[in-house]
């Protein structure tokens, strides 16, 4: 399985601040909010991504990553979505020009690490990216 070193993601999380939370729940008990809500409470923008709601916790939300108008700045792309779902959040990101695809735990899928990569796109897999902050904190 195929990551970053621990020197590159604190690099990450100190330098992009502009995450598009994929797969975000509106449920306080799902990783997803518990994770976008850590985020948002240490000063990152946070932009929801989930066809089921408009606003999370104040914030307008997107169905999808096409949705995300042009003068919204993405730069990680936070996936909480299936494995095998991965490749389509990948080639909506695409157009967004983030630095950096972020798969949560238990989220490895190497074909969507590839195709973000040929794209010139940093990858991180099988890792949650507030216990990766916690640590640097």
């Amino acid at each position: 399985m195929k990551s970053y070193d621990e020197n590159r993601i604190n690099e990450f999380l100190a330098n992009y601040r502009n995450v598009a939370v994929v797969g975000i729940s509106d449920k306080p008990e799902r990783d997803s909010y518990q994770v976008a809500m850590y985020l948002k409470n240490h000063g990152y923008n946070v932009i929801p991504i989930n066809p089921k709601f408009d606003r999370w916790e104040g914030l307008q939300a997107y169905p999808d990553l096409r949705s995300v108008p042009e003068s919204v700045k993405v730069e990680v792309v936070d996936v909480f979505r299936k494995p095998e779902a991965v490749v389509e959040v990948v080639n909506e990101a695409i157009s967004l020009n983030p630095k950096l695809i972020w798969m949560q735990e238990d989220v490895v899928n190497e074909e969507a690490a590839d195709l973000a990569k040929s794209k010139g796109i940093s990858v991180v897999m099988d890792r949650c990216m507030m216990k990766e902050h916690r640590k640097i904190e």
